[in-house]
């Protein structure tokens, strides 16, 4: 699997986006060390996204008040 059709499967799948056959592609994926590889860097960076966008909060928004 491509490793651009990695990370849209991951952006799919983190919009609640994806349909039923890229499921399917997804989970198949995971038996796949190359796209498990892939899976794994979009999801870091992802993640990282939304590391730095909490950290560009102002506190009140962090604590919830």
């Amino acid at each position: 699997m491509a490793k651009h059709r990695s990370n849209y499967l991951i952006d799919q799948l983190i919009s609640n986006k994806l349909s039923r056959s890229e499921l399917d592609e997804f989970l198949a994926g995971l038996h796949n060390e190359e796209a498990m590889q892939a899976y794994s860097e979009a999801l870091e960076t992802h993640f990282k996204t939304l590391l730095g966008q909490q950290e560009n909060l102002p506190e009140s928004a962090q604590n919830g008040t």
